[in-house]
């Protein structure tokens, strides 16, 4: 499958190793990036060197307004998306559960997932055979954390992306039958910036393959999970965590 698709974060770590992916796999592709629109533009330029249209398009995910906009954006000028990959995800602060404050916990949830709900939902109303579209995919990004648990710094996040597990499974039921697949992709460590200064160096060599992932080995579970080759997995969290 190829179509149109929305990577939100599109401009940094997995969502930019996504969305060039998809591009040399036929997608043209709408990067939406919250603050770096050079960065976005840089993802956009390889997309179209692998002969596929591309757009940066800048929204804040965890406003309702925004979502709605980046949307419209990407309708108006490349067309209505076949699929998206919930990539944007943030995990700060890094802090005990007892030293978390409201405002920063607010703020973690609605973008870890109250914005790819509000993405999924936009989807969903352009996908679905039940408002007129022809289906299509959408991937959300996870994290090995939400079983693992991140005591001791990021619980918060570990519950962030376990709701994104049930989300994921739970909408899949609900659009199935009007030709939308939804699945997750549940990265491990990966070599992003992302990751606290020093983690990697520190965490890599006690992994079970003695080493952290690469951006673009995830990138690659997503891309799988938007083509035609997966056209009966939905529902599904996928891990790539090296054995983790």
């Amino acid at each position: 499958m190829s179509g149109i698709l929305m990577v939100t974060g599109g401009g940094r770590g997995i969502g930019a190793e996504t969305t060039v992916k998809a591009a040399k796999a036929g997608w043209d592709v709408c990067v939406n990036y919250q603050g770096n629109a050079a960065r976005a533009e840089a993802v956009v330029a390889d997309v179209i060197a692998a002969g596929q249209r591309g757009i940066a398009a800048q929204a804040d995910i965890s406003l309702e307004a925004d979502v709605v906009r980046l949307f419209e954006t990407c309708d108006a000028e490349l067309g209505q998306v076949t699929g998206l990959v919930n990539s944007a995800g943030i995990l700060e602060p890094l802090a005990r559960v007892d030293e978390l404050d409201g405002d920063g916990l607010v703020r973690h949830m609605m973008i870890n997932v109250v914005g790819s709900i509000l993405c999924a939902r936009e989807a969903v109303r352009r996908m679905s055979t039940a408002h007129g579209g022809k289906g299509g995919v959408i991937v959300n990004l996870s994290s090995r954390t939400s079983d693992l648990g991140g005591a001791g710094a990021s619980v918060h996040y570990g519950a962030s992306k376990g709701a994104i597990n049930s989300f994921t499974f739970g909408l899949a039921q609900e659009v199935s039958a009007e030709g939308v697949r939804v699945c997750a992709v549940s990265p491990g460590v990966i070599d992003t910036e992302i990751q606290p200064p020093g983690r990697v160096e520190a965490v890599g060599p006690g992994l079970p393959m003695q080493r952290v992932g690469k951006p673009g080995e995830v990138a690659n579970a997503v891309v799988w999970l938007l083509s035609d080759e997966a056209s009966y997995v939905s529902g599904t969290v996928l891990n790539v965590s090296g054995a983790r």
